[in-house]
């Protein structure tokens, strides 16, 4: 051996760091991407279930929905764009009369606060336009990864995932992820799917949790997935008793 060799043989391979990604296993990745498949095939309409006409409206209602129902979220809106369809017309509005339009979603006056700098950013930052960029959209008062994924992906078309109750759930109880903090949960998932399928993954994976795999008792005797599903046994088992739990629509 040379000199050279032996100096080389001298110096240690450098050891993987914490924040090296492992990649994860086949058999994890085919077994994501079949539950998804037939997720997507039990909800062939999983969609956003938040009305809206365009990026300006998702972002608002979005940001609405914290604590409170699409339902309700979707119940308010037409009186809100009619009075305020802008963020310029948003950002002037009277606190009182943007506060009775939203009180019935509770946390009205800090839902107020937050429209209210938020649109008057949109004005100042982006010339009244919602930003089709992850960064800019973070940068928004009152706006985090979720949010912001939710307005990309459907109102941009551009892929994310988005990680609300349901969604970290569920990929928990799917063993995809042990992650409970939303952004490592995000890029745990994401690592198993096409970043093409993100925004539809998340769709279906959040239909599933608001209308099956309940957080308290979920319908495992009457889901689609049971037979992939880690987690079989959290809830009823008996067809007829899990599908009872099972409802044809998100929260009301």
């Amino acid at each position: 051996m040379s000199v050279a060799d032996r100096r080389l043989a001298l110096v240690p391979t450098p050891a993987p760091t914490a924040a090296t990604p492992v990649p994860p296993s086949t058999s994890l990745v085919r077994r994501a991407r079949k539950i998804d498949r037939i997720l997507a095939e039990t909800y062939p309409d999983a969609r956003c279930e938040l009305d809206f006409d365009n990026a300006f409206e998702l972002l608002v209602v979005t940001v609405l929905s914290a604590q409170t129902t699409d339902r309700r979220v979707n119940a308010v809106r037409p009186t809100l764009f009619a009075a305020y369809p802008d963020p310029a017309t948003m950002a002037a509005a009277d606190r009182e009369a943007l506060e009775t339009i939203i009180g019935p979603l509770g946390f009205f006056r800090a839902k107020t606060e937050a429209l209210l700098k938020l649109s008057a950013a949109l004005v100042e930052r982006f010339d009244g336009q919602v930003p089709g960029r992850l960064d800019d959209l973070v940068s928004l008062p009152g706006v985090g990864r979720k949010t912001a994924n939710v307005v990309l992906g459907n109102a941009f078309d551009v892929p994310g995932i988005t990680v609300d109750t349901h969604f970290g759930r569920l990929v928990r109880r799917f063993d995809w992820t042990d992650e409970t903090d939303p952004v490592k949960a995000e890029h745990a998932v994401g690592a198993l799917f096409p970043k093409r399928d993100w925004t539809m993954l998340s769709h279906h994976v959040i239909w599933h949790g608001r209308r099956c795999c309940h957080a308290k008792k979920p319908a495992c005797g009457a889901c689609p997935v049971a037979g992939l599903c880690p987690a079989f046994g959290e809830g009823p088992t008996d067809p007829e008793a899990a599908a009872k739990l099972l409802k044809t629509q998100g929260p009301a």
